[in-house]
């Protein structure tokens, strides 16, 4: 809706005009402030320069009426563009808010080292990046998911030794000592006993095979990983390993020029000059690349396959190493205007207002899979997309696990469910429903209905805006909208049954393309009734 009229008016004054939408609905479905960016040019008041456009619009298909309020131009649409985008909606379901974007985009998030499996941490980075994926190919842009292995430097080596240890105390009940960094969690088990099967038991006391014992292993973390991410409702396109990156090292440190220099036998960049707080050492005295020097060349990879735009999802700890990336790509010759780094905060989960207890077997953290485990993928999805990515999140599993209001996602799933159940109740065909028209409906019905078309302008903001919670803000008002509809209308049985369970298909198809665009399936029929 949002789109077209905008393009009329866009065509009508000859430049882009800002549409934003009335709190008082009797205002109108739509306003603009036009009227004041053209005072100034047009050295008159805005008052006087919107009512002599609102006189200037003639009848139209689109709006029954455009008036000036308060140097505002208020747009109503007409009951049959709405009546009609609704059929087309209906008609069209797998088409509905989609767009033709043309930009190439590569998406990189979770990236987590493969070592152990995912903690709640990535998932909220995961949950975050995979609903800002559905939310861009559904609005057509050509976006790649991508997850970069960092499978090189000391948390590998780390890896080998974790399991070697973790083998020699419970399988060959050796006394071990351990150092004060190292990897624990139930995952080693199936590592350690697979390495037996592969290597023989004799490689946990052999430090030179610490190496191989890692490479080998940490495969089989990312097949934990992807998994668990699998569980969530999460793939990915590409997968790009570190460790495959540094045979293009000395080509890209050519390729940098000015931007490195050698001091004190190390290789540093000259980040400062691009706005990072000091320079940054990329290669060690012994020759050993730093965990940035493998992002150098990640990136010089990435920008060499032709993107149009690049997304990075980081942790927030992760905040002060975006100047130095951007440095590098600049000192690569690319615009780092085109590289976009968004950072995902931490989570804090409590359980009945308790903080929330780590098990013993997942070592020092609470696994992602654990969570899902205990109030399933949905409820984690819905949490994770519902509060700025950039902002602290603290919420209670119990509060996820109630089947009433109080429990966003239920509330959404149900207000589903009900419309299928009222649909099921109608002895009207479905021919006899689709050819009803939403003309003449009452005011809480014409609000539901326009309401329920906005879905398009939500997915499109909700990316562009790069704010994901604004698709769960919004489900959960057209839900409660249509809980409240469903108590204060009666259908089954009235002179306007057609046309009022068209309204529900309509309010239904933008709740379940929704929930979709948040990898969760609408639910159909749900046992147990909100009162």
């Amino acid at each position: 809706m949002k789109q077209r009229v905008s393009a009329l008016l866009r065509e009508k004054f000859g430049r882009e005009v800002v549409l934003e939408k009335p709190k008082d609905r009797s205002f109108g479905h739509f306003a603009t402030p036009i009227a004041f960016s053209l005072a100034k040019e047009l050295r008159q008041s805005p008052m006087k320069i919107a009512e002599e456009l609102a006189s200037s619009f003639n009848e139209s298909e689109i709006f029954t009426s455009v008036e000036s309020v308060k140097g505002y131009l208020n747009f109503r649409l007409s009951e049959n563009f709405l009546s009609e985008y609704a059929t087309w909606a209906l008609d069209n379901e797998t088409d509905f808010a989609k767009q033709e974007k043309k930009e190439k985009i590569l998406l990189e998030f979770v990236s987590a080292n493969p070592t152990g499996p995912l903690h709640i941490g990535h998932a909220r980075g995961a949950v975050y990046g995979d609903t800002l994926y559905r939310l861009a190919k559904h609005l057509g842009y050509d976006i790649t998911a991508e997850y970069y292995v960092n499978d090189a430097g000391n948390q590998i080596d780390l890896l080998g030794l974790s399991i070697a240890l973790y083998a020699r105390e419970n399988i060959l009940n050796e006394t071990v000592e351990y150092p004060d960094s190292y990897y624990r969690g139930d995952y080693l088990d199936g590592l350690a006993n697979g390495a037996i099967e592969k290597f023989g038991k004799e490689i946990f006391n052999d430090e030179t095979r610490y190496k191989e014992l890692a490479l080998w292993a940490k495969d089989g973390v990312m097949e934990i990983v992807i998994d668990s991410l699998a569980n969530l409702n999460i793939h990915f396109d590409t997968f790009v390993n570190e460790s495959s990156l540094y045979n293009d090292w000395d080509r890209v440190m050519t390729k940098m020029g000015d931007g490195i220099y050698k001091k004190e036998d190390k290789i540093w960049i000259a980040s400062e000059a691009k706005g990072d707080d000091n320079d940054r050492v990329v290669v060690r005295e012994d020759g050993r690349p730093t965990y940035l020097a493998g992002d150098i060349v990640y990136h010089n990879q990435k920008f060499e396959r032709g993107y149009d735009h690049y997304i990075n999802i980081w942790g927030a700890d992760h905040h002060g190493y975006i100047p130095r990336v951007n440095a590098a790509v600049e000192y690569l010759g690319y615009d780092s205007n085109k590289l976009e780094t968004l950072l995902s905060q931490m989570v804090s989960l409590l359980k009945d207002g308790e903080p929330y207890k780590m098990s013993k077997r997942a070592g020092n953290v609470i696994l992602m899979s654990d969570i899902v485990e205990e109030i399933g993928s949905d409820a984690l999805r819905f949490i994770f997309a519902s509060k700025k990515s950039d902002t602290a999140l603290e919420f209670d599993l119990a509060e996820f696990k109630k089947q009433d209001s109080s429990n966003p996602i239920f509330y959404i799933q149900y207000a589903h469910a009900r419309i299928k159940t009222i649909l099921s109740k109608s002895d009207l065909s479905e021919n006899e429903v689709m050819s009803a028209t939403l003309k003449n409906l009452d005011e809480n019905a014409d609000i539901l209905l326009f309401d329920a078309l906005l879905l398009p302008e939500i997915v499109e903001d909700a990316f562009s805006s790069r704010q994901v919670q604004k698709l769960p803000d919004y489900l959960k008002a057209l839900a409660a909208s249509l809980h409240k509809f469903y108590y204060d209308c009666r259908i089954i049985g009235t002179k306007d049954e057609a046309k009022l369970l068209k309204l529900l298909m309509v309010v239904g198809l933008s709740l379940k393309t929704g929930l979709s665009l948040m990898g969760i399936t609408a639910k159909d029929y749900m046992s147990k009734e909100e009162e």
